[in-house]
């Protein structure tokens, strides 16, 4: 019998979407206003959820404190109030869309949890708009 236990998070953060290799034309045909040279902000709202087999003795797939604090520490740490382009290292490279971010998150935590469970990240960028990253 597998169960799903998500947890909820919340973060607000910065970005700007732009190739470094594009010229300003391009990266304004593809990214718009999402291109803006001083960046924009939005308040990303996170579900964690973790697939698995009841424990019999506890009863839990996975105790919610552990997600929480994983979440707290390698996601709402990293990425609250920060400007993901510029004060979060896997963005120095990788351009911070929603896509990128989920996976970005779903890669730091897949570690800390065992792996005869599933890991699912799905990502808000706005109310409307948002993705999810079940891994490979």
């Amino acid at each position: 019998m597998r169960v799903t236990v998500s947890r909820k998070a919340h973060f607000n953060a910065a970005h700007r979407l732009y190739r470094k290799d594009w010229t300003m034309e391009q990266n304004q045909a593809v990214f718009g206003k999402c291109n803006n040279p001083n960046f924009h902000g939005h308040n990303y709202e996170l579900i964690v959820s973790v697939t698995g087999e009841i424990d019999p003795e506890t009863g839990y797939v996975i105790d919610v404190k552990i997600i929480s604090d994983l979440v707290k520490t390698l996601v709402e740490d990293a990425f609250d109030h920060k400007n993901l382009n510029l004060d979060v290292p896997e963005f120095q490279e990788l351009n911070p869309t929603a896509e990128n971010i989920a996976v970005v998150i779903w890669n730091k935590l897949r570690p800390h949890i065992g792996l005869d469970k599933d890991v699912e990240v799905v990502l808000y960028e706005t109310p409307r708009n948002f993705v999810t990253y079940k891994g490979n």
